[in-house]
Order: structure tokens, then sequence, then C-alpha cells
């Protein structure tokens, strides 16, 4: 897409392009800060919510699963009303949505809000790297799209943090409201910068039977995968319903996107070359994994550890310090080696940074938690840039735009569906473990009966309570081990795969600009 709009409006300049970059930007840092900045403040909403641990990951999942549904629809709105009007208004939705966020009353009209949130910040990344390309002259595109990737890295990191903040010295509602007055001045500021640049309306035919076979069954998916664990899976009618109308939907999708060549919603083609196939399931998966830490280390800081919201992000944050130092080296010099092997050493300390977590137990200290964040961040920092250029690699020049656009709407369903999956996986894991600690206590056994009454200063009651509080402590911290286990064996398992890819790789401009995020 950044390709085609530079032909097309290749002209045209803004009167401030300093002015347009800082618009442009400032959207974008909004909409990437939003998919981590509620992250530690799960737990707040949730309890002041009246909801459960579970369903307050539907804030993230729903803002992912309607992000990803959004992103196909990208290309044929540019086409359609032009790509800076589509831009100035799915910015200027995306305040409305943050406003309805932030006045939401219940933990319904918050994830309906946030769906809305995710669904109109679904073009907003892709067209600001295409508007970033036109404006700026050939020569100098390489600085600004370099200057989108240190945003897209940048947001991730100040997320938790201000959100942590945010929440702790304010509220929670306002880690949304303040997206309204930054996404009004963004609009605002493109509108006027923009307004003059050619671009070109077609009609292009709209794939409604791809559009609503794919909202239908991604939606039913992630309601399946969000309500399972809550309605005891497949032992519930609603869980059952939902994974046929699931599982015929996406069958329908996957068989007409195949059938209905000219105009897919989505190029699911482009499997047939190898380098793709194998670089999009290495990108999902890799992911995928990565998300799931990114949701479950502050959760159990909270949870577990007692962290309050600003040093759960303070812990969380170091994870982004290398990427923003080393990605423009990783850009530069990456491709002078074997992508496959970038990737690799990416993957081998991804994998050993989960390995440490499943050692951790609840006295880790805070500079241990921090230091193994710091250092996945060096895997991180190698992670995006080679498995993009790989996936890209056996395209040829009309399917670049194509591939990059089905390969990050698949990586953040990816991210969406091991938000639950995780989540399920950790409470059905304590739940295990609390059964199993608890048959280690009897009522009726004099050493237990004589712990439980010191506990409690002479109180049976209050020791009790607080026998069951450390019990459930350490099974979810058992549980959370044993993800972190698992995963580490992900990320490993990934290294196999990407060795599957063929040179030559080629780091095109493509592959390299697409960003971390």
């Amino acid at each position: 897409m950044a390709a085609v709009a530079a032909e097309t409006a290749s002209g045209f300049r803004p009167p401030s392009i300093a002015l347009a970059t800082i618009g442009l930007s400032l959207a974008t840092f909004m909409q990437v800060l939003d998919t981590t900045i509620a992250n530690v403040s799960l737990p707040t909403i949730s309890g002041n919510l009246g909801a459960s641990a579970s369903q307050s990951t539907w804030v993230i999942t729903s803002f992912a699963v309607s992000n990803a549904i959004a992103l196909p629809l990208t290309g044929w709105l540019s086409k359609r009303f032009g790509e800076s009007r589509v831009f100035v208004w799915a910015t200027m939705l995306f305040s409305v949505a943050s406003l309805l966020c932030g006045l939401a009353q219940s933990m319904g009209m918050l994830v309906v809000a946030r769906a809305i949130q995710g669904f109109v910040a679904g073009p907003m990344y892709p067209l600001t790297q295409s508007l970033l390309v036109s404006i700026y002259p050939r020569e100098k595109r390489g600085q600004a799209l370099a200057l989108l990737a240190m945003v897209t890295v940048v947001a991730p990191i100040a997320g938790p943090i201000l959100g942590g903040w945010i929440t702790d010295n304010y509220s929670w509602e306002w880690i949304f409201l303040i997206n309204v007055p930054i996404g009004i001045f963004a609009s605002v500021v493109v509108k006027e910068q923009l307004a003059g640049r050619p671009e070109p309306i077609e009609k292009p035919p709209m794939d409604y039977i791809g559009l609503a076979s794919l909202v239908i069954g991604v939606g039913a998916l992630q309601i399946l995968l969000d309500l399972g664990n809550e309605d005891d899976w497949f032992h519930s009618p609603h869980i059952v319903v939902l994974a046929i109308v699931s599982a015929i939907s996406l069958a329908v999708f996957v068989i007409w996107e195949l059938v209905d060549n000219k105009h897919p919603l989505v190029d699911l083609s482009l499997f047939r070359h190898r380098n793709f196939r194998v670089g999009t399931i290495g990108l999902i998966v890799a992911y995928a994994a990565f998300f799931a830490v990114g949701l479950l280390i502050p959760l159990w800081l909270q949870r577990d550890l007692g962290y309050t919201s600003i040093w759960a992000g303070l812990a969380t944050a170091p994870l982004g310090i290398l990427p923003v130092f080393l990605a423009p080296m990783v850009g530069k010099y990456a491709g002078r080696f074997d992508l496959r092997l970038v990737a690799s050493i990416a993957f081998v300390f991804m994998a050993m940074t989960s390995f440490m977590r499943a050692g951790f137990n609840l006295d880790v200290t805070f500079a241990t938690i921090a230091g193994v964040q710091l250092l996945m961040g060096f895997g991180v920092a190698l992670f995006f840039m080679p498995i993009l250029t790989i996936l890209l690699s056996d395209l040829d020049g009309r399917e670049i735009a194509a591939g990059s656009g089905l390969a990050t709407f698949l990586r953040t369903l990816g991210g969406s569906f091991a938000a639950s999956i995780t989540t399920f996986i950790w409470t059905n894991r304590t739940v295990v473990h609390h059964a199993q600690l608890t048959e280690h206590i009897s009522a009726y056994d004099p050493s237990s009966y004589g712990t439980v009454l010191s506990l409690g200063a002479g109180n049976l009651q209050r020791g009790a309570a607080m026998i069951e509080r450390a019990i459930t402590q350490q099974a979810s911290q058992i549980g959370f081990n044993e993800i972190f286990y698992a995963l580490g064996w992900i990320f490993l398992a990934i290294i196999a795969l990407v060795w599957f890819a063929r040179p030559p790789f080629g780091a095109g401009p493509a592959a390299a600009t697409s960003g971390g995020h």
C-alpha cells in the first residue's frame, strides 16, 4: 500500500511536513499504546466493575479481535473514500470510542466500547505507513519509516508505565479518556495538512460473503474462548452452538476466499509460497506466545505478588529498552546474515527467559523480574524484522502489500486467541494445584489444626483464611510456572520451523518497515 500511495501522490507535499509527521505519528502512538496500556490495569478494572480476573481479559481480546477483523478492510476503504479521509475518520472515531470506554459503567459496556475502538483502529497503522511514505521525498522515506518504527517500539514500553501511573494516581478510566484530546488534535492536524493530497476514488466491489463469514466465524470463536471456562466448555449448549457456528463460518470463509479469486477479502492463495507459509505460521505462533507473556506478567505481579499498577508497569517496561536501541541496527545489518539464524537467536533468548520465569517463586525480587524482561528484549529486537522479511521474500511485487496485510491480520488474531487460552489454562491449573495442595491439610490432623490455630493467633477462622490465601497463591504460582515452561518449548519449536524456509530472503523495504507492533 505504501508503494501505491507514493506513486499516486509523489508530487504532493503538505504545508508543514513536520506538523503532518507529528499528527500521523501521534495518532499511531495513541493506537499502539492502547494495545498495552490496559494490561496493568486489568485487576483494578475487574475489581471496580465487579468482574472476575478471566472476564477482565475481554478488555484486551475484544480490542484485538476487532482490530484484526478491520485490517482486511483497509484497502477497500482507502480506494472507496481516500486514504487521508479514512485515516482522519478512523482517528476521530477512535477518540469517540475511547470516550465510551472511559464512561463505561459495566464490564459489558467496556468490552463493547473496546471492540468498537479496536475496529476503527484497524486501518490506522497501515495508513500511517502509506501516508508517511507519500509525503516524503523518495530519498527521505527511509527516515520517515524509521521514525514510525521507533514510535511503534516506544509505545508498548510506555503503555504499562503510563497505564500504571494513571491507574494508581487517578482512576483507570483516564487510560482511555487521555486519548480524546490527542485523537482530536491528530485528526485535525492531518486533515489540514493533507487537504490537497490527490487521491483517486474508485468503487471496488466488496466481498460481502467473505466479510460476513469472517466476522461471524472469528467473533464466535473468540466468544467461545472467552466464555468457555465459565460455562464449563462443551458441557454448555451455548459453547457447542458457538463452536458449530464458528466452524461452519470459517469453513465457508476459507472456501469462498479460495474460489473468489477476483476480489477476495483475504488472499489465501499466498500460502502457496513456501517462505510465506513458513514465516507466517512462525509469526502467528511466536507473536501469540509473546502476547501471552505481556498479558500474564502484569496480572501475576499484581494478583500474586501484590504489586501496584505502577510498579507492575515499571517491572515489565525493561522489555522494550533494548529494542529501541537495537531496532535500527537490526534493520541495517541483519540482511548480511542468514535471517533464519538471526530469528533462531531471537527465539533462543525468548525461550531462555521463559524457562527463567518457570523457576520464579513468590519471593522473586523486582530486580530479577526486570532483569529477565530486559534480557527478553534482546530476543524481541531480533524477532520481527527477520520473520517479516522471510515471509515476504518469495512474493512478487504485487503480492507484498497483500502478504503483509494477511500476516498482520493473522498475527493479531493469534495474540487475541492466546490471551483467552493462556488465561483459561492458568485458571484451570490453579484450581487443579489448589485441590492437590489442600489434600495435605486435614481438620482432623492435630498438627494441621495447631498450625492453623497459631497462624490465627488463637482464632481458627482467621488462621484458616490465611492458610487458604497462601495455598491459592502457591497454586497460582505453580500454574504460572507451568505456562512459562510450555512457552519456552514453544519458542524452541519455532526455531525448527524457521529452518524450513529457503533463501534467498532479501531484506526488502516492506519487510523491514512493517513494524513490530
